[in-house]
């Protein structure tokens, strides 16, 4: 075999050139990267006349929680709203991007986007990345050819169900859709049972926590209930003040030293200006 043929790449198939580096690393004490874990519950569900989908509002930075009232449910069309679980920067960044592009195939056909079009566009996306931009979504909404409720995952697969949940207390809330669902369902009915879910994962996922967002989407209409509910109201109100009355905490010993005076005063010719 010439020297030319050597030089060139292969064509085709997997490349293992690299793992005698990565294991040479490993012995010399080289620690590989963690992956970083995150919180969050979203869930969505087909009701009678649409789909809504739920979130709580807890940002967490291991376990730091960043923000108490963040917005994981992101616009995409008007007729069409996805959840996002996984990394913040991630899952906003993808979701204006795909928003853009629905809004130029609006602008250049006059129709309303269609559902199955957010759903190829995230997919391909997220898929080219191979699960590199974490981001897990629960994509919802009604157009034409009625509702739909898609799950997105960070590597690029998705699934298609009547009721979905993703993130850290996706197996909570799953718990309460598979003992609650049923076809047919009401408004209200819809909505309480994604409350219900999102509170499951509230109480049980530490990374999930504060209030329940929910967005209601049916045929030409959406509503969006920011902090529909609350359940976890703090307990003082910091703006308000709160005071503790005196003799509340035992004093153990009192001691009181005298200070010394430190400036000496000295006769002598005043300081000219």
């Amino acid at each position: 075999m010439t020297k030319a043929e050597l030089d060139v790449p292969q064509k085709g198939g997997f490349s293992f050139d690299l793992c005698r580096r990565n294991e040479m690393l490993l012995k010399k004490g080289v620690q590989p990267p963690s992956f970083r874990k995150t919180g969050t519950t979203i869930v969505g569900l087909v009701f009678k006349d649409g789909v809504i989908l739920g979130a709580d509002t807890r940002a967490t930075e291991g376990p730091i929680v960043c923000d108490k009232n963040c917005e994981k449910i992101h616009y995409m069309a008007p007729n069409i709203y996805c959840c996002g679980a996984g990394t913040a920067a991630d899952t906003e960044a993808v979701t204006e991007m795909v928003s853009s592009q629905l809004a130029l195939h609006r602008y250049a056909t006059a129709r309303e986007s269609r559902v199955v079009t957010a759903l190829t566009l995230l997919k391909s996306h997220l898929f080219s990345y191979q699960g590199y931009v974490s981001a897990a979504l629960v994509l919802g909404g009604v157009d034409v050819t009625g509702p739909h409720l898609h799950t997105i995952y960070p590597h690029g697969s998705t699934d298609t169900l009547p009721f979905a949940t993703m993130g850290s207390g996706s197996l909570a809330a799953m718990s309460m859709f598979e003992s609650k669902y049923r076809e047919g369902m009401t408004r209200d009915e819809g909505i309480q049972l994604v409350c219900d879910a999102i509170c499951a994962g509230i109480f049980n996922d530490l990374g999930s926590g504060s209030n329940v967002d929910v967005c209601v989407i049916t045929k030409g209409h959406k509503e969006y209930l920011r902090n529909h509910q609350l359940p976890n109201p703090r307990t003082y109100i910091s703006s308000r003040g709160y005071s503790f009355e005196k003799g509340r905490t035992v004093v153990l010993s009192t001691k009181t030293k005298q200070l010394k005076e430190l400036v000496e005063v000295t006769e002598g010719d005043a300081m000219e200006e």
